[in-house]
């Protein structure tokens, strides 16, 4: 039995309901929370010594901020969380078999795929965007345009990544090695190092984000990117929706003795 065009709508209560169960049972939302407490913590040791050294509080009003929440926050913590969340929305069900259940009833694939895709960027937003924008307030001391800007950078990568590691579970049961090798290999060394690759990279397409809520401070903060802020857009609109197309027309072909 296939998906064929089933019934249902572009959004399901039930779907959503079980998928953030699953990803906010207590052994992972512990893991969920380790990332941002440590970003957390980090920032306000970082404000807490610039409160005692003036060299380090002109560091936190110039460069060192942006790098913060940059390195750790944009190029680890998101993509380390949206895996964990894009993998976890429908990995274990079709790890485990339990997926056969969704895909017995009258409920388009799509639908289905769009449901945990949300769950899953509404967990990042919550252990990732959120905890950037504390940090950056943290930083800054004030939510000026630092803060808003690598929140938008995070929330714009946020939904990338996410919808990208979904992909990933609905195409392989490797998912989470195959992400952390892209995670750690790809955006974090080739991505933010090789001129050629960089243009590839949702971190830089998120950093383009950045400079451009940062307009002309941009430069001064050191803060830049491979491409333009237009390119970007594009590229960060069109992998969302095409991520999510294929995990949805992956999940239509996938027979119930498969999973």
């Amino acid at each position: 039995m296939t998906g064929g065009p089933l019934t249902g709508g572009p959004l399901n209560a039930t779907v959503a309901s079980l998928t953030s169960r699953s990803l906010l049972g207590r052994r992972r939302t512990f893991v969920l929370l380790l990332l941002p407490l440590a970003l957390l913590a980090l920032c306000t040791l970082a404000r807490i010594l610039g409160g005692l050294d003036s060299d380090i509080a002109a560091e936190l009003d110039g460069p060192l901020s942006p790098d913060l929440l940059g390195a750790f926050g944009i190029a680890i913590l998101m993509p380390l969380l949206s895996l964990i969340a894009g993998t976890g929305a429908i990995g274990p069900e079709i790890d485990e078999g339990s997926i056969v259940y969704l895909l017995a009833k009258p409920l388009n694939r799509h639908s289905i795929v769009v449901t945990k895709l949300l769950v899953a960027f509404g967990v990042v937003v919550a252990f990732g965007v959120v905890p950037i924008a504390v940090a950056g307030v943290v930083l800054t001391g004030e939510l000026g345009s630092v803060t808003v800007a690598f929140t938008l950078g995070a929330l714009a990568a946020g939904a990338a990544y996410a919808s990208l590691f979904l992909l990933l579970a609905v195409i392989t049961r490797n998912a989470v090695v195959v992400g952390l090798v892209y995670a750690l290999v790809w955006e974090s060394l080739i991505g933010g190092l090789v001129p050629g690759a960089q243009a590839l990279s949702v971190q830089q397409w998120a950093s383009a984000v950045v400079a451009e809520v940062l307009g002309d401070s941009a430069a001064r903060l050191g803060v830049d990117s491979a491409v333009g802020f237009g390119t970007a857009m594009v590229l960060l609109v069109l992998v969302t929706v095409a991520a999510t197309f294929y995990a949805g027309r992956r999940l239509q072909t996938l027979r119930i003795s498969e999973a």
